[in-house]
């Protein structure tokens, strides 16, 4: 489902992909949550530094849609720069600066249908 939903956004128009993606990882969560027998699956969002829409998943790698439209695949800590804000005795994100030289960008395959240079 999640290589699914990669293809269909990068065959959509770059300045539609996060919106679309954002749509798609919440009909994931719904599914997954409807089949228990299933491993589980979750997906937090955030907005980065720099205006990008980061979904971290559960295993630890994220998904990144630039303010442009590019998506890129990265290690959920050792490719962004994190700050933490202490919240009830705990520590939460506060902020993720994308580290784009460390990741990598998901391009469509030319084999794909109705694939689209990106």
């Amino acid at each position: 489902m999640l290589g699914d939903a990669i293809a269909l956004t990068l065959r959509s128009e770059p300045s539609a992909r996060a919106e679309l993606f954002a749509r798609l990882i919440i009909e994931i969560e719904t599914y997954m949550a409807c089949h228990p027998e299933e491993r589980p699956w979750t997906c937090r969002v955030f907005t980065g530094t720099d205006g990008s829409q980061i979904f971290r998943g559960g295993v630890g790698h994220s998904l990144v849609i630039d303010p442009a439209g590019r998506l890129w695949r990265g290690r959920s800590y050792e490719d962004f720069q994190t700050t933490y804000a202490e919240i009830a005795a705990c520590y939460e994100i506060a902020t993720l600066t994308p580290l784009y030289a460390k990741m990598r960008e998901c391009l469509t395959r030319p084999d794909a249908p109705n694939a689209s240079a990106t």
